[in-house]
């Protein structure tokens, strides 16, 4: 049944297909019409060849910009580069600067701390000077009095030499005393012989201070009391009396040697 089936089918369609080719066609019987493809096709080439061109001066454009871009991207950066470094010396140099000025500062403190010290010093030491220099003329008065004395005491002691010389000489045959150096410019001494009963040989002897305004007795042999040296002393000192000292010191030597 299917091959009956599949042998109509067959006639059927090739009948058609043999219809088909004796009929005449639809498209053959339209007008014909020119719808300028060639033209489309050319101005659509030449758009594509304006539009290649517009393109690629866009891109080369934006080339160009980016390029600019870079570079003032790199100028900016060299630009930001170098003022940094100008800042980083500018700090350097006001981190000097402050510190010159802080140690011009401290140079001042010490400067002025100096020169305050140095006018107390000026003050005292101007203190002082004065001091001194009122002690200085006090000194001088007094070496200016004692000078005066010592010339009215050279006077009297001159005036009255050409009295002591005989004076002495008498004292001294008489006492049997004579008059020796004591080694020093300012003293005398004093030696007596005949004190002794029983040794008239025997000496007995002082030692005159004659450098100050009183006299003074330093040394004497035999020994003697101070106390009744300083009564003949006394007593020579107010008189100013040569011969009492004499008188006094021999009467005391006898009495030592009889003790």
């Amino acid at each position: 049944m299917a091959s009956v089936f599949e042998s109509s089918l067959s006639s059927s369609l090739s009948s058609r297909q043999t219809i088909a080719a004796t009929a005449p066609s639809m498209a053959d019987s339209l007008p014909s019409i020119n719808f300028g493809f060639d033209e489309l096709r050319d101005r659509m080439s030449k758009f594509t060849a304006k539009f290649d061109a517009f393109i690629e001066q866009g891109r080369k454009r934006v080339l160009e910009e980016r390029n600019q871009f870079r570079m003032n991207i790199a100028e900016l950066q060299e630009d930001q580069r170098m003022k940094k470094k100008d800042m980083e010396i500018l700090q350097h140099k006001t981190n000097t600067h402050q510190q010159m000025m802080s140690k011009e500062a401290a140079e001042a403190r010490e400067m002025q701390a100096a020169i305050a010290s140095l006018s107390t010093q000026r003050d005292k030491n101007k203190s002082t000077r004065d001091a001194l220099k009122q002690q200085i003329a006090e000194t001088q008065k007094e070496i200016d009095a004692r000078l005066a004395a010592q010339r009215a005491h050279s006077q009297y002691l001159e005036s009255q030499s050409r009295f002591n010389v005989p004076e002495l000489d008498f004292w001294m045959q008489n006492l049997c005393l004579k008059i020796e150096g004591a080694g020093q410019t300012d003293r005398l001494k004093f030696v007596y012989t005949h004190i002794d009963e029983k040794n008239w040989e025997r000496e007995a002897w002082f030692e005159l201070n004659i450098g100050s305004k009183d006299y003074d007795v330093r040394h004497c042999r035999p020994k003697i009391e101070r106390e009744r040296i300083d009564r003949v002393l006394e007593r020579v000192n107010e008189t100013r009396d040569l011969a009492v000292l004499l008188k006094g010191m021999r009467e005391l030597f006898v009495e030592a040697m009889k003790s």
